[in-house]
């Protein structure tokens, strides 16, 4: 039996009650998803999904991302909402793409971890099965696993064996509906310097491959989570004398105002201090300095700069733990009339830490 999978989560529970349901079965998996969005989410609940297969002694594919071919089928359906006609398009596509694997395979039954979802609807689900495997002769099985309490005894399992819990579906417009009320959606956003921010979907990768390797190498271990005050900056741009300069600004540098002006009458060495919004001017050999001259120039601080982590670490040494002031690195604190329009986000959110035993 093919069974195609959404997500650890569903999964790691639907396959164990599957095999108690069809003990001569042999269960092969089929990861094929491309309605996930963004790609790094994509691979976090691949990598997830493998954990699991790997616990459950259970043979894993992956399928393609062909994330356009699900854009163009969406297509018109976009503001739709959960469990609507969208969900039924993505159900078709999804479980078309299986039928086909299966039957590559010789396969001659399917069945999806969608099934054991709380937010998916199995009438549609059954509809999509149904339909598209109808046509290829494969039979299709659509066990009902929430009744009876599955859904909490899913959920147990899952924070037993600390799977990865996603906080969205999947999709971009499910997504964007469910962060209609924020001023950005966090999951978009991935600095071009490639830098890990907190509690990012990147962070969330390197901590799972990480527990991954724990349990490959039988290291105990527990995840924790922990509440923090966490930080975007959502856009900064620096101009003197209406010229854009080129800038970098360090991580937890809240900016009050959206725009802020003043002029300086004469050239600054190292550091200046604007008391318009508490901002601090470095240049960058002192910036340099404080690293032990670890960059050769401007360029490569803006090309390859310091982990968040190490970023953090400075600030607190230099202006205290708690100091959210603005820290704007320039090549020359030069003469003229400075313009700085940007806007930050500080906010209190939640990440998991792996904890030794």
């Amino acid at each position: 039996m093919l069974v195609h999978i959404c997500c650890s989560v569903d999964s790691h529970f639907f396959l164990q009650e599957l095999k108690k349901c069809y003990p001569d079965e042999k269960l092969i998996t089929f990861f094929y998803d491309p309605n996930i969005h963004p790609y790094s989410e994509y691979e976090l609940r691949y990598l997830d999904v493998k954990r699991s297969c790997n616990k459950l002694k259970i043979k894993l594919y992956k399928g393609n991302y062909d994330y356009i071919t699900w854009l163009n089928a969406v297509r018109g359906y976009e503001d739709e909402p959960e469990k609507g006609a969208r969900c039924s398009i993505c159900f078709d596509l999804r479980i078309l793409k299986s039928v086909e694997f299966a039957k590559k395979l010789g396969e001659t039954k399917l069945t999806t971890t969608l099934l054991t979802s709380p937010k998916k609807d199995l009438k549609q689900l059954e509809e999509a099965l149904n339909k598209q495997c109808t046509s290829y002769g494969i039979k299709f099985i659509a066990p009902d696993f929430r009744k009876n309490g599955g859904t909490q005894r899913q959920f147990a399992l899952a924070k037993k064996d600390m799977l990865y819990h996603q906080n969205y579906c999947g999709c971009i417009y499910g997504l964007k509906k469910q962060k209609e009320n924020k001023n950005f959606i966090d999951e978009l956003m991935c600095p071009i310097t490639k830098q890990i921010l907190p509690s990012s979907i990147e962070e969330r990768i390197s901590l799972y491959k990480k527990v991954f390797k724990l349990e490959q190498k039988e290291i105990a271990f527990k995840l924790s989570r922990e509440k923090f005050l966490n930080y975007r900056l959502l856009k900064a741009l620096i101009k003197i004398d209406k010229k854009v300069v080129k800038s970098y600004i360090l991580f937890y540098s809240h900016f009050k105002n959206s725009y802020t002006k003043f002029s300086l009458e004469k050239d600054y060495e190292q550091v200046y201090m604007s008391f318009k919004d508490e901002i601090n001017f470095w240049d960058f050999n002192y910036f340099n300095a404080l690293l032990k001259n670890k960059f050769k120039d401007f360029n490569e601080l803006l090309n390859k700069p310091l982990k968040i982590k190490q970023e953090i670490s400075l600030r607190q040494r230099l202006l205290g733990t708690y100091n959210l002031s603005p820290i704007v690195i320039l090549d020359k604190i030069t003469k003229g009339r400075y313009e700085i329009l940007a806007q930050s986000e500080i906010y209190f959110d939640t990440r998991e830490k792996i904890i030794l035993i």
